[in-house]
């Protein structure tokens, strides 16, 4: 697991969710200009999530995961963090969808510049 960088260094921050860890740490590996934690799975997200004394700029989540899904992830943060941004990702569907303004798709396998490209414009017009 990828430990969370200190604010002050890496202001903006990404939870990367993902129960296949080397798509965790290929996406780690991709942000690694930003705060990265990473999580597991949906509770493990959550409690993540809880644990982080910080700002969660985006959570960028695998929409098809074992117990608790991307969909009702993102949904539960957005609750308790109501700025955070949500990238889903699946390998299920074609192409990228915008599902609203901060909620966000993007389909497997993608290029990492793709990848980068993308959470970068995301979290551009956010003030760390």
């Amino acid at each position: 697991m990828v430990e969370a960088l200190p604010p002050e260094v890496a202001p903006i921050t990404v939870l990367v969710v993902d129960d296949e860890p080397q798509v965790v740490s290929l996406i780690s590996e991709i942000l690694c200009r930003y705060n990265v934690l990473t999580a597991k799975s949906g509770m493990e997200a959550l409690e993540r999530s809880e644990d982080f004394g910080g700002e969660i700029h985006l959570l960028l989540s695998d929409f098809q995961m074992p117990g608790m899904n991307g969909m009702d992830l993102a949904t539960q943060i957005t609750q308790a963090r109501p700025k955070i941004k949500v990238l889903l990702m699946s390998g299920y569907e074609g192409g990228m969808l915008v599902l609203s303004e901060d909620w966000h798709f993007l389909a497997k396998p993608f290029m990492p510049l793709q990848l980068r490209s993308l959470v970068d414009a995301l979290v551009s017009n956010i003030e760390p």
